[in-house]
């Protein structure tokens, strides 16, 4: 694994490359991306590369939640015309098995476990603002 580290804005990112080519980025950089924040730029580096990029379908909800609550819908279709481009990871019995182990041994509340059992399942790095990820293997926080 090699370590870089960047500067977006006056936040520190820390960026990771693994042996894969997959992607996997959370709910919280798909909403920066698309809200034009801090961290857009941080996001776009993963988000445009459609052709390695994982899209659990709960991210898809989230994003979705989100993104209607606060924008508009040209944004929700500009998220899921990007989205459907990608490699898009159902919610399975081995997932949800791995994602339960997986929240209690690391604590992690139930979204965030399955999206951390997905990035594992598609052998994807995880890219994420969520510092509850920080401590765990394949995870890029920016």
């Amino acid at each position: 694994m090699v370590l870089q580290k960047a500067f977006a804005g006056s936040q520190q990112t820390v960026i990771a490359t693994t042996d894969t080519d997959l992607t996997l980025v959370d709910s919280s950089g798909w909403v920066a991306y698309l809200g034009d924040g801090p961290q857009a730029n941080a996001f776009s580096v993963y988000l445009e590369r459609e052709d390695s990029l994982v899209v659990p379908t709960i991210v898809i909800y989230e994003v979705v939640k989100k993104l209607k609550l606060t924008s508009s819908e040209t944004v929700v279709d500009r998220f899921l015309s990007q989205a459907y481009r990608g490699q898009q990871m159902e919610l399975d019995a081995s997932i949800a098995i791995a994602a339960a182990q997986i929240s209690i041994r690391h604590r992690l509340a139930m979204a965030d476990a399955i999206i951390y059992a997905t990035a594992e399942s598609a052998g994807a790095q995880l890219v994420t603002s969520d510092t509850d990820f920080h401590d765990l293997p394949g995870v890029i926080v920016v």
